[in-house]
């Protein structure tokens, strides 16, 4: 992969990519195996981007679909293992977060659903409605009503109401 593809292609959503592989981890090492795989398939994958959409909205499809496959890979084959190169500027960000109440709730995050942890996840970023619908493939409407109830399933979650 060339570090100016890097640098201008993948960098700029690295905080993105980072949550989304954080959300699907449980350790370090399988996050650092996530991240690696998603640069890899966007490296790959670039030339299959035809501009129906943003590149920001590509990239975050792209991460959301390695990142559920992967999980599924591991769930049927716990051996699997990915790459083991991955930036030290991204590595410290990502390292188990000092944050308690951050860490409970990536925590949360985790006993959902491999979809609603996407639109989660990209609603904390501040995604409208409708670009969460474009990355996810449905319409707006069902994003506003799935938010709502991930956000209580959430409260729950975090308030110990459920495990």
């Amino acid at each position: 992969m060339s570090s100016d593809f890097y640098s201008a292609s993948i960098l700029p959503y690295a905080p993105i990519i980072i949550k989304i592989c954080r959300a699907y981890t449980d350790t370090q090492e399988d996050f650092e195996d996530y991240y690696q795989e998603v640069c890899l398939q966007i490296w790959k994958s670039r030339h299959n981007f035809q501009g129906q959409s943003e590149w920001s909205t590509w990239v975050y499809r792209l991460s959301l679909n390695v990142s559920m496959t992967l999980l599924k890979k591991k769930k049927s084959s716990p051996q699997y293992t990915g790459s083991e190169f991955i930036p030290e500027e991204l590595t410290e960000d990502s390292k188990a977060f000092s944050d308690e109440s951050l860490e409970q709730l990536f925590h949360a995050i985790r006993k959902l659903s491999e979809v609603d942890r996407g639109i989660i996840l990209l609603y904390l970023e501040e995604k409208s409605y409708q670009e969460i619908a474009d990355i996810i493939g449905t319409n707006p409407n069902n994003i506003g009503v799935k938010i709502k109830r991930i956000k209580e399933r959430l409260k729950k979650f975090l308030d110990g109401k459920i495990n």
